[in-house]
């Protein structure tokens, strides 16, 4: 089935209409929903506590709940359903596999086959070693035993604020605490990264300096590590942290510090990928190439299929992590990956997700104009970042402000991602500028409500 853009996800849905309302957002029946599994799931992230709707369905960018009301989906399932719900391409693609063959360990299947040749004919070339997962987490953990295996090496660098998964060693990679572990892993090492809007080392002219923070990870590998350095592991955008986005100069930098230490570059683009940036990889943004990179969430629109990519001269490296899995690369999966790739191919998505951008940037420059508890806003495609402040001059967080907008919003019906002070929003690529604007108009009445409750 092949259609255009603006096609399928209109069918049937009256956008004159969406959002729709019928009771409370949560409604009664979402609230009792919420109740009885409540009783038995625990663990449950920041969107469910703050905002408990049990949902029934959803198609393209539209969502509904039990209670029938109808949302605008700027959450794409966090960052998962880039191409929408439901994508008729994707969903027949998967049920077909269903009907087919479920699962045959890691034998080669023709759908395995033709996604591996995609993966390769779509990636920055001389990457052509692919491994094939299910979750995020698996895939950061096999790139990392695939980083030791082929350096000799077992020691890693990461970022504060970076999110790499929630097992071991992809903990590690990360901010602790102890219900994590009384002590990260013996060899992994956290070091700041650049946040312009927080920068740790400025110029005398108030840009952010990128060379400090190189030449702080000189000094720390010196005095800190033992030298013996496998990879140094970067998520491109963090995502988890609000949205954040480098300076221009920082990945070609990163590059080459590693290059100098012998360390190999990981990217996680388990959330940056498949044009939820608007390219492929994110790290293509700044013409960068990692020697391993792990793709997830939005590479399946949905379905659980992770992979981690690595450059020619490292892939024989996965001979010796036993890197196969009980469920990656099935033919469901595969089915699913490789029908996402072709739907952005025959669909122009990554253009879409382009052009959003710099609707999105002028939306929220306007916003920013006229709300001043906004500090700044950021965008990458169809990833965007709006971090609300208490003052401008002092950049104070505002949790509170977030939280408050966060709520407005769902009850208005724009279903989406809080991140403390930090509104996360990652519409589908699929959406035109018409709808985009009716999901920011939201905000920014939630904006306004808050501000005057606040006083401001």
């Amino acid at each position: 089935m092949t259609m255009t853009r603006s096609a399928w996800w209109r069918q049937g849905v009256d956008f004159q209409q969406v959002p729709r309302m019928l009771t409370d957002s949560p409604g009664p029946e979402s609230l009792q929903m919420h109740a009885r599994a409540s009783q038995i799931i625990r663990g449950l992230s920041s969107q469910v506590k703050l905002h408990p709707v049990c949902f029934r369905e959803g198609f393209g960018v539209v969502m509904k709940d039990v209670d029938g009301n109808t949302y605008l989906d700027f959450s794409s399932g966090i960052y998962v359903t880039t191409l929408g719900h439901c994508h008729p391409k994707v969903s027949e693609a998967v049920a077909k596999a269903a009907n087919t063959l479920m699962n045959c360990h890691d034998f080669t299947t023709p759908v395995k086959t033709e996604l591996l040749e995609k993966l390769v004919e779509i990636l920055p070339p001389g990457i052509n070693g692919v491994q094939l997962y299910d979750s995020g987490t698996t895939a950061v953990e096999a790139a990392l035993r695939a980083a030791r295996a082929y350096t000799g090496r077992h020691e890693f660098l990461s970022c504060y604020m970076d999110f790499h998964g929630k097992s071991g060693h992809a903990v590690s990679l990360a901010k602790m605490n102890k219900v994590n572990g009384a002590s990260r892993a013996e060899g992994f090492f956290l070091v700041p990264r650049p946040y312009p809007y927080r920068a740790l080392f400025r110029k005398p002219d108030g840009e952010i300096d990128t060379d400090a923070y190189i030449a702080f990870y000189e000094d720390f590998v010196s005095n800190v590590t033992t030298g013996q350095l496998a990879a140094f592991v970067v998520e491109p955008i963090q995502g988890w942290a609000g949205s954040i986005m480098p300076p221009d100069d920082f990945f070609p930098k990163l590059r080459a510090f590693c290059d100098r230490h012998g360390m190999l570059l990981i990217a996680d683009e388990v959330l940056t990928c498949m044009g939820r940036t608007g390219k492929w990889l994110a790290m293509e943004h700044w013409n960068t190439v990692a020697d391993i990179s792990t793709l997830g969430k939005g590479f399946g629109n949905g379905f659980p299929v992770t992979a981690m990519v690595a450059r020619e001269e490292i892939k024989g490296a996965f001979d010796l992590i036993s890197a196969s899995t009980s469920y990656g690369g099935n033919p469901m999966a595969c089915a699913a990956a490789l029908a996402s790739i072709q739907v952005i191919e025959e669909e122009g998505l990554l253009e879409n997700a382009l052009r959003l951008e710099r609707f999105f940037l002028r939306r929220m420059e306007q916003m920013m104009r006229e709300h001043p508890i906004i500090g700044e806003i950021r965008a990458k495609g169809c990833l965007l970042g709006i971090e609300l402040v208490k003052d401008r001059a002092t950049k104070e967080p505002f949790d509170e402000a977030g939280k408050r907008v966060y709520q407005k919003a769902f009850r208005k019906g724009l279903a989406w991602i809080p991140a403390g002070h930090i509104l996360r929003l990652s519409p589908p690529i699929i959406m035109d500028e018409e709808i985009a604007a009716k999901g920011m108009d939201i905000v920014d009445e939630a904006l306004f409500e808050t501000e005057r409750e606040l006083g401001y």
